[in-house]
């Protein structure tokens, strides 16, 4: 248990934080396995629809702090390139 005043804040902010970053990389991982689903479906234009929405959710989870950077580019780029590689099956 903190004594210092500064301490007690931290630990009350902390509990806040951990909070809302559950909320935001549990919103993260759901809008990716949403694109996922569309991939698997073979519903390309619905994947790309899905992907500008999670390539958002991603980013703002980089810029927040949830993820690096580089993490939410590689798992846009990955997931984009599964889409475009289905493109190319169906043609």
């Amino acid at each position: 248990m903190p004594n210092k005043a500064h301490a007690i804040k931290k630990q009350r902010v902390d509990v806040k934080r951990h909070s809302v970053n559950r909320t935001r990389l549990s919103r993260m991982r759901t809008i990716v396995k949403k694109v996922e689903e569309q991939i698997a479906a073979g519903k390309q234009k619905e994947a790309m629809v899905a992907l500008r929405a999670a390539a958002a959710v991603l980013q703002r989870g980089a810029q927040k702090g949830l993820i690096k950077k580089g993490n939410a580019s590689r798992r846009i780029s990955r997931l984009n390139k599964r889409i475009k590689t289905m493109g190319k099956k169906a043609a």
